[in-house]
């Protein structure tokens, strides 16, 4: 009976080993920046949210909490939002590649996985943009774009990926 199971069960230990894996990489990263503001990855999204928002019409500056280990965005001269660690999409990251890896196809694995890292980093940084838009001009809609809508977005980009590679590359032997 065992035997039935044991691709999935093969597919299941991957992912769990590879998630672990990288987050407690992760984790070691974040304790290497711990008390020093917010961790270099992060600060570099909130670099690229200011400059997307300056090229749109939201002038933007960024304000240093170091001691909140955060980081303020002050749009159109008000202070919108804030940038922390679970702001970076890094944990959303993870857990794609944790799933891509789980079907390892070879080389492919690899060139999905960067194209997918990109994609969701871009993602990630016009959701920021988006949810400091939406706070400084609609703010009536902040609080259900930050915790429903943006959060849809990023996880919806990862699902639909999720599907691309099963569909297109993961099983695709199986289904000729």
């Amino acid at each position: 009976m065992l035997k039935d199971f044991k691709p999935v069960l093969g597919i299941l230990l991957r992912f769990i080993i590879i998630y672990l894996v990288l987050l407690f990489g992760y984790q070691f990263y974040l304790n290497t920046f711990q008390n020093q503001g917010l961790d270099p990855f992060s600060r570099l999204i909130a670099n690229q949210v200011m400059s997307v928002q300056n090229r749109v019409g939201y002038p933007t500056l960024l304000y240093d909490d170091v001691k909140g280990e955060q980081v303020w965005f002050y749009v159109k001269q008000s202070y919108a939002t804030r940038m922390v660690e679970g702001c970076n999409a890094v944990s959303v990251m993870i857990l794609f590649l944790a799933f891509v890896f789980a079907f390892y196809k070879g080389a492919k694995t690899f060139i999905f996985a960067f194209l997918g890292l990109i994609i969701l980093y871009v993602m990630n940084v016009l959701r920021i943009v988006g949810l400091n838009i939406v706070v400084r001009d609609f703010s009536q809609y902040g609080k259900m774009s930050h915790d429903y809508l943006f959060p849809a977005i990023i996880y919806g980009t990862v699902v639909l990926l999720w599907l691309i590679w099963i569909k297109f590359f993961a099983l695709k032997n199986e289904n000729s």
